[in-house]
């Protein structure tokens, strides 16, 4: 069974119900959120042996993250938790029609931003990467501390026998005083990159695909998520593919770019193409957007074959909404989820193991 490593600080949230006002709110909704243990749990659904390396405090909140993610087939192995740091918090502000969403980090002084390069060196991790063939990082953790950049530095610069993914995740609180230079650094040594492309403009000063390439030589693979158009990988050597983002009813995006890293991934390391991954990347994200949560259950089986290997114009008319997949092909043929779930076949929310790309 493949193994995957996924590497990063998640925090308790605090949010208020929807609708109301963070200072008109008398209940906050307690919920766990981590860009890199949201694709640890996107893995661990897949089938993949899945783990995440982290630092939380010895409280309430970080021992609720760690029971929750080991519930949902994570192994917490490589979790330290710390006696004198505290598990880092934030506070998810609903948007309204005048205003977008937002964040508060409580996350200064975290356990998690207590992560050094010493961290690769404890027996339970170093038996992780000793086994692995991913680790999982994103641009958030470099912004946390000089010691998590130094942790990010470590795990590049060794020899290594396991891909290094890196999604620059940008997060504009975080990088407020502090150089973003280094994000092409740590992208550049990593195997494969994911990028929005709103975000590289932040991250990398440009968007365009040409000069993005052009910055980041050495990488296997960049992958630029462009927002609701498409999703395209540029190989190494010149190779372009590009594969159209699934019309989908949007619920809420939280969560979604996790979802299809997971995804993208995994097809990525079964050894399957860049038109296979980047589609299984779209279906896990499809999942995620429609439905209130950092991540949606995944399709049954049988749909998950029909979707992936249907033909480009098939996909360009599959929908995607609370109700499920509807893919365009002629009835008879699975058509869509809302029927197969009428009919008791109920859409997987821990997948079996990956064999080839019936799950993304």
């Amino acid at each position: 069974m493949l193994t995957t490593v996924c590497l990063g600080e998640t925090m308790a949230m605090l949010t208020p119900e929807p609708g109301i006002a963070l200072e008109s709110a008398d209940l906050l909704e307690l919920r766990n959120g981590g860009a890199e243990s949201n694709v640890a749990l996107g893995f661990a659904a897949m089938g993949l042996d899945t783990h995440w390396v982290s630092r939380v405090g010895q409280d309430g909140f970080g021992a609720r993250i760690v029971a929750e993610l080991s519930a949902h087939g994570v192994g917490v192995s490589g979790v330290e938790a710390d006696a004198a740091r505290p598990t880092g918090l934030y506070v998810k502000v609903p948007g309204t029609a005048s205003t977008p969403a937002s964040v508060i980090y409580y996350r200064r002084g975290s356990a998690a931003s207590a992560m050094g390069p010493q961290l690769l060196d404890e027996p339970p991790v170093a038996e992780l990467l000793a086994r692995t063939s991913l680790v999982h990082v994103s641009g958030i953790t470099a912004a946390l501390s000089e010691d998590c950049l130094a942790l990010l530095e470590a795990l590049l610069s060794r020899p290594r026998a396991f891909r290094v993914s890196f999604d620059v995740n940008w997060r504009a609180p975080l990088w407020r005083g502090r150089d973003r230079s280094v994000l092409r650094s740590l992208a550049g040594r990593a195997d494969v990159v994911l990028v929005g492309r709103d975000e590289a403009e932040h991250a990398f000063g440009t968007g365009d695909e040409a000069e993005l390439r052009r910055l980041l030589p050495d990488p296997e693979v960049v992958v630029i998520k462009n927002e609701a158009i498409s999703a395209i990988a540029l190989e190494r050597g010149g190779a372009r593919t590009e594969v159209p983002a699934l019309a989908v009813d949007v619920v809420e995006p939280v969560g979604a770019g996790d979802s299809f890293a997971a995804g993208y991934l995994s097809g990525i390391l079964l050894g399957l193409g860049q038109r296979a991954s980047l589609r299984r990347g779209h279906v896990a994200a499809a999942c995620t957007l429609t439905v209130n949560g950092d991540r949606g259950p995944l399709p049954a089986p049988s749909l998950l074959e029909e979707i992936l290997g249907c033909s480009d114009q098939e996909w360009a008319t599959t929908t995607v909404s609370s109700a499920g997949f509807a893919t365009g092909r002629a009835p008879g043929r699975a058509g869509a989820l809302a029927a197969a779930a009428a009919d008791g076949d109920e859409p997987h929310r821990e997948g079996p193991k990956v064999d080839g790309g019936a799950q993304p």
